[in-house]
């Protein structure tokens, strides 16, 4: 709900501006000489200031000058019955958003205020459309059962306010499952705001996620609304939630509960409208039992869990993820990618521990190699192929016990991405006993 601090010095204006404003549900306070709104935008924040531009104590281009340095986005109109065109250009000119001159129609103030709420939102969803332009978001794909479910859960889940903790291997689709439920919710036309929990540094995690007043660190030149600000009566996304640092976990649980919370160097509690989706590759159960996740606040995250399969559990999804993944390249011939049933063969012997992040960047790699538009074995990697095809060694046990080997040491190679040193521990043996049989199997 937009918040309207009213500075007028005139009792009757300003009792019958404040009536007109408080009949479209806004918030607002008001008071009758500049001091005192000074005292307000130091304590609360307003989404617009309405002030006249001459008043006992401090006048209004005083007020003005006060709010744009307290808080930059707040708008400011300004009325006055003295007014000139050189009065309304010094205005604007000191950041005004506009001029209007007394008398004036109630209405026509009515339809400038809303104006400036519009544009507060339009600037609030750039600002995150602007955030989120690098991310992928190419929405979940699949018609497995596996898939089906997930969907349907979605389905469910998505016009209501619960919390719900998506959990899921690394690649699996965490984020397009929380945007496809925020598509799907009663939020759908307002923010969808994100932040990586692992990827910023835990001294300025708290920053972040609830803002910080000026001066409150060295640094911070001006107040700064945090994530939860920005995501108000749209939908936050914690991802890795599972590396949020101990301290700010309490803060965290108050917000979930309360909605509420104060920024970092400020002392005035801010109230929001948050739907908050959570994510993380991590067993928060086991980080509980060792003591580096509250066990309260995974009980408040995990109102509603979805669990995102991983690809090896719906291999055949793989098909039709590829054509998907493939649309976005473009063949040199300007035709578009498709996949041989040769090579789709050889991807669905794969397991993919990268799961579809893994599957797409194949896809791209394919596409880049790949001599004409059609998709071959020989565009994937050479050791993917092998798993599928593997010569025929008869019945010989100790013949197929070394194809196996082979084809194991391989996979493992190829998941620790060629370190011998993590392919030893994966495979539960000595740097020199892999050494030797890589040198026994010819594997480079």
């Amino acid at each position: 709900m937009p918040r309207i601090l009213l500075a007028e010095d005139d009792e009757i204006m300003r009792i019958s501006v404040y009536d007109k404003l408080k009949q479209f549900g806004w918030q607002v306070d008001d008071v009758e000489n500049g001091l005192e709104a000074a005292e307000l935008i130091e304590k609360h924040d307003y989404n617009l200031v309405i002030s006249d531009i001459r008043m006992p104590g401090m006048d209004g281009m005083k007020l003005l000058e006060k709010v744009k340095e307290a808080s930059p986005e707040t708008d400011v109109i300004i009325m006055t019955a003295y007014g000139s065109i050189d009065d309304a250009l010094d205005c604007i000119r000191k950041g005004a958003s506009d001029y209007i001159l007394k008398p004036f129609d109630m209405d026509d103030l009515i339809i400038r205020c809303n104006r400036l709420f519009d544009v507060q939102n339009v600037k609030a969803k750039c600002r995150t459309l602007e955030e989120n332009s690098t991310r992928e978001n190419r929405g979940l794909v699949g018609s497995s059962p596996a898939m089906e479910q997930i969907f349907s859960i979605i389905d469910q889940v998505a016009p209501t306010n619960a919390t719900i903790l998506i959990t899921g291997e690394s690649g699996t689709g965490k984020e397009l499952a929380a945007r496809a439920i925020h598509q799907k919710s009663l939020r759908r036309d307002k923010a969808f705001v994100s932040i990586n929990c692992a990827a910023i540094p835990e001294g300025l995690m708290e920053s972040e996620l609830f803002g910080h007043e000026r001066g409150a660190f060295t640094g911070a030149d001006s107040k700064r609304k945090g994530k939860f600000e920005l995501a108000d009566n749209g939908t936050l996304l914690l991802d890795e939630l599972g590396d949020l640092p101990g301290p700010l976990q309490a803060k965290l649980l108050r917000v979930l509960q309360e909605g509420s919370f104060e920024r970092v160097g400020g002392t005035k509690t801010i109230s929001v409208d948050v739907r908050v989706l959570a994510c993380t590759s991590k067993d928060l159960q086991k980080e509980v039992d060792e003591g580096r996740f509250r066990q309260d606040l995974l009980f408040r995250l995990k109102v509603i869990p979805l669990v995102m399969p991983a690809l090896r559990e719906h291999k055949e999804d793989i098909h039709e993820l590829c054509n998907h993944f493939l649309k976005e390249f473009i063949s040199p011939y300007n035709k578009k990618f498709s996949i041989s049933h040769e090579a789709l063969t050889c991807l669905e012997s794969y397991d993919f521990p990268g799961n579809a992040r893994e599957l797409h960047n194949l896809m791209e790699r394919a596409s880049v190699l790949s001599s004409g538009p059609v998709i071959s074995p020989e565009d994937l990697p050479t050791e993917l192929c092998q798993l599928q095809s593997q010569p025929n060694v008869g019945f010989k046990l100790a013949d197929n016990m070394a194809l196996a080997e082979r084809a194991c040491l391989r996979k493992a190679l190829n998941h620790c991405e060629g370190n011998r040193t993590n392919t030893a521990e994966l495979l539960g043996i000595s740097r020199k006993n892999l050494w030797e049989k890589l040198k026994n199997h010819q594997i480079e």
